[in-house]
């Protein structure tokens, strides 16, 4: 066999050789190795390829779930995925963090607190840092969920749930989930933040607490009827303990039931084309800043159009006139 020249070998890139179907063989091993590539190439050809691939070949329903910490979004985590597991589907989790403001790392580590079977190649978990991201997701957040939702049947995202400034989980999720805890005082406050306008699903945790879950449930719902939410869907308000597992099966009907409002009349197609779109500005401002975006032009995509494809293009052009 002809050994490679020296030039071949010092040109080939690592992601030249990661394909779908070599990730979907290779396992969680493959997958990580895939993603710490992304994260150091974002813009590159080769992670262009693989995305666009993977952004053709949807296969999961994406989850978001947000809320403050301490609302029990880990312990809800850990029950819907036992659930999923024994149905039978694959699951992916990105679990966003707050960042270390000296490694920039993620300062919780979301692995640590999901309890799954280091050998059960259905369950992937990734943390990633938040960094200076106010929105509640990791810059690269978008990446990693297309690639993982070509691969799961479920992907699960957590935003890092630090504020009033979660609202980026409508941009990559398909159904969104947010948490209230009873007696924390905060049910009002974030009705009044502008977040009431983005779950899809609603759950008061820790429902074993009696009345202050029940308060806590009236509140919401009375502030959900002051605004304005999504065309032909009316937000449930569940009350739910994962602890005890109260609530959790009419949890997993309300996200199966948004999934099918979804997929009627166009609308998951039509809403991920917008997010596709919306993350290709953004991440075209973050690498390029306010004039990169002004000379990468028209943005907007065609039908199925990959983003991935169109940042790489971008990326050489705007590179190459620095």
């Amino acid at each position: 066999m002809a050994q490679p020249t020296t030039e071949q070998s010092t040109t080939a890139s690592p992601l030249d050789a990661l394909t779908l179907e070599a990730i979907a063989a290779g396992g969680k091993a493959a997958l990580a190795r895939a993603l710490a590539l992304l994260e150091s190439s974002p813009d590159a050809g080769p992670t262009a390829d693989l995305l666009t691939a993977a952004h053709q070949a949807p296969r999961a329903h994406v989850l978001g779930i947000t809320g403050p910490p301490g609302v029990g979004k880990s312990t809800l985590l850990n029950t819907l995925i036992a659930v999923w597991r024994r149905e039978g589907k694959t699951v992916g989790i990105i679990a966003v963090d707050p960042s270390s403001r000296r490694s920039g790392g993620a300062l919780l580590g979301d692995r640590t607190r999901l309890k799954n079977d280091p050998d059960d190649q259905g369950v992937f978990v990734r943390s990633m840092a938040a960094r200076d991201h106010l929105g509640g997701l990791a810059g690269l957040t978008t990446a990693a969920m297309v690639l993982m939702r070509a691969l799961y049947d479920i992907v699960i995202v957590e935003s890092v749930g630090v504020g009033q400034s979660e609202t980026e989980i409508v941009s990559v999720a398909d159904t969104v989930l947010f948490c209230v805890q009873p007696g924390s005082g905060d049910s009002l406050q974030y009705m009044k933040a502008g977040i009431a306008e983005i779950p899809h699903i609603i759950a008061v945790t820790k429902a074993d607490m009696g009345a202050a879950a029940e308060r806590a449930r009236a509140d919401v719902v009375g502030a959900l009827s002051l605004g304005e939410h999504w065309d032909k869907w009316d937000v449930p308000v569940l009350k739910l303990s994962a602890s005890r597992l109260q609530g959790i099966e009419e949890l997993m009907n309300a996200i199966a039931a948004h999934a099918g409002h979804l997929d009627t009349d166009g609308r998951r197609s039509e809403t991920r084309h917008h997010q596709a779109e919306a993350w290709l500005e953004d991440f075209v401002r973050e690498r390029f800043g306010r004039e990169g975006l002004r000379r990468a032009g028209r943005l907007s995509l065609a039908k199925g159009e990959s983003p991935f494809a169109r940042l790489a293009e971008i990326a050489e052009r705007l590179g190459a006139s620095r």
